[in-house]
């Protein structure tokens, strides 16, 4: 999907005027019941027959969507307007016949769910995800794309994408599909913000955000500088920006609480939608560093498994631990840099990080590696049946971002920085686009560390594996403290009920809880523990409290309608805490200090 500038704009520029064409027009007659009217004319068709279909997955997600379900009236014509045959073939799929040099799809697009994955139309706003939106051609995915929007009359609307400005304000160009369908489009009385940042080089980098949101011109005058500075600080990771097609990058942002919460990366923009009032707060930010980090994190430093992008199906990488979770490691880093995170608060993402790596099942059970193959599951993608997730998957997310805080402690007891690496991967794989698997990333980790033992070791061990990592002594080294945050508290496991006349489990109980291990399971009903009815969590905690680890209680339960008892072993609670040694009342030490500030301080000059 990614390498399009030096392959993909070559035919866009050079096209000779007789080849294939692709033309979608939009227009949005019933916006008012969330609908829209698309056609898409292909010219000079040598073909008899073509087959149209709808996407099944989009950019950034990994699981299948079917987008096919929103699309309906669909007909064809000649380049006369004289009806041809469409038949569908499958859900999301029509071939069109007897076409004789061009030819017209027109359909209806309903789409009323905003976010990064889907689509939206309202007679407020128009929000476009291209797989969501637009029918493509099989046969034509290297063919030149034009879109004409048609807005609606009396309103002063902006159009806001990373797609190339055409003839017109309100048509744009794309060199072939690949790169139509990663380029979304904010329609509406857009706010817009602008800012440029220099390269070390001192050539400029542009950048632009497009706001929907109700605010004051003078709030989004500080949220863009606050933007501004999370892209001047990422900046300084890598040492330079990407080169950004057509001299721009696009934060595409609706906050507002009309819409969906998602975040989703694209090659030269990002489309965010925060469903809140706004109000311009430091806790909006996180979403807008992280998809920023994708600029150079899995948008030009790209996995092989996702190149080119298969719209047709879900696409599985071995990958995402490192494109998602450092790129999640990143996001959060990034705010404490840039003074948005307090210490004291960046050390609760240090302590989610932590316990995701210790005390999750996934983890102790699958490697990154494995996490991330899940994702054709798990990343929004649609199901009735339960699954056995929380017993046999951790998030490739905060995975991932833990495995990249073990590895920057680690390079940081070597005079290396994770910084450095990302830096060495940019130089390699991104800046190049030259597409990485798993084992490219331990070579360059051996290259970067001048170490082939410690980057095998590393990688057999926390990557294509699941060992416990020992983070407290290196923590330490930063004046931060790592302990359990319930010391000697009684425990036995955390989990969701339903109250009522009985306690009903509501989640799957997690192995290694004293629930689990005593048998209870989701939809078991508590009705006695230790002797006493229970109706309420309180009711619970209260006779849990009353308990020490080790000591066992008594629990009747009821299993589809059957009453039946069993002995549970309370358990000290396993949840560990990072805390700056100032709080905790240990030393700080000067090279203590030290070592926190070349990790967390702001690395602008």
């Amino acid at each position: 999907m990614k390498k399009l500038l030096l392959l993909g704009m070559l035919p866009f520029l050079g096209f000779n005027a007789s080849a294939q064409k692709i033309n979608y027009d939009v227009s949005f007659p019933n916006l008012v019941h969330h609908e829209a009217n698309i056609a898409v004319t292909v010219t000079d068709v040598p073909q008899k027959e073509l087959v149209f279909r709808m996407s099944r997955s989009s950019p950034g997600r990994y699981a299948t969507h079917e987008y096919g379900k929103n699309i309906y009236d669909v007909l064809a014509f000649d380049k006369a307007g004289k009806p041809l045959p469409v038949q569908r073939v499958d859900g999301d799929i029509y071939k069109v016949s007897g076409i004789d040099g061009s030819v017209k799809v027109q359909y209806t697009l309903y789409a009323n769910h905003a976010d990064g994955t889907y689509a939206g139309l309202d007679q407020s706003s128009v929000h476009l995800n291209a797989p969501a939106t637009f029918m493509w051609v099989k046969e034509l995915e290297k063919a030149p794309i034009s879109v004409k929007f048609e807005l609606p009359k009396n309103r002063q609307w902006v159009i806001a994408t990373q797609l190339k400005p055409g003839s017109d304000a309100t048509t744009f160009t794309a060199p072939d599909l690949q790169y139509f369908m990663d380029s979304p489009i904010k329609i509406g009385s857009l706010i817009m913000k602008e800012w440029t940042v220099n390269n070390p080089d001192k050539t400029p980098a542009k950048f632009r955000l497009a706001l929907e949101a109700t605010s004051t011109d003078s709030l989004a005058d500080n949220f863009a500088y606050k933007i501004k500075r999370i892209t001047q600080e990422a900046l300084t990771i890598f040492g330079e920006f990407p080169v950004f097609d057509f001299g721009q990058y696009t934060f595409l942002a609706s906050i507002n609480p009309y819409v969906k919460g998602d975040g989703m990366e694209h090659r030269n923009s990002t489309m965010i939608t925060l469903p809140v009032a706004f109000n311009g707060a430091n806790n909006l930010l996180g979403v807008f560093s992280h998809e920023f980090f994708h600029t150079w994190n899995v948008e030009r430093i790209r996995p092989k498994t996702l190149e080119p992008f298969n719209f047709e199906k879900s696409n599985m990488s071995f990958e995402l631990w490192f494109a998602e979770g450092f790129t999640q490691y990143y996001g959060d880093l990034i705010l404490a840099r840039a003074g948005f995170d307090s210490p004291a608060e960046y050390c609760q993402t240090l302590t989610s990080l932590v316990n995701t790596k210790e005390n999750t099942p996934g983890a102790k059970r699958i490697s990154p590696v494995q996490a991330s193959c899940n994702a054709v599951f798990v990343d929004a993608g649609v199901a009735v049946d339960k699954t056995n997730y929380p017993n046999t998957y951790t998030s490739y997310y905060p995975y991932g971002a833990s495995i990249a805080l073990a590895l920057d402690l680690e390079l940081r007891t070597r005079g290396l920085t994770l910084d450095g690496f990302m830096k060495a991967l940019w130089a390699k794989h991104g800046k190049p686009e030259i597409p990485y698997q798993v084992s490219d990333l331990q070579t360059v980790l051996a290259v970067f560390s001048k170490d082939k033992v410690f980057a095998e070791s590393f990688f057999q061990k926390y990557v294509n594996g699941n060992e416990s990592f020992n983070y407290a002594p290196l923590l330490q080294m930063a004046g931060l403290s790592l302990k359990k945050q319930f010391e000697g508290q009684p425990w036995i496991g955390d989990m969701r009920f339903k109250e009522g006349t009985e306690l009903t489990v509501q989640s799957n109980t997690i192995i290694g809880t004293p629930l689990y291990a005593a048998g209870i399971d989701i939809d078991d009903q508590l009705v006695k523990v230790d002797g006493k009815t229970v109706g309420t969590q309180a009711e619970l905690t209260a006779i849990v409290k009353a308990h020490k680890p080790g000591e066992n209680v008594t629990i009747d339960y009821r299993h589809r309608g059957e009453i039946k008892s069993t002995m549970l072993t309370i358990a000290e609670n396993p949840r560990l805490i990072v805390t700056l040694n100032e709080e905790a009342n240990l030393p700080v030490t000067a090279e203590m200090k030290k070592f926190r500030k070349e990790w967390l301080d702001s690395k602008i000059k």
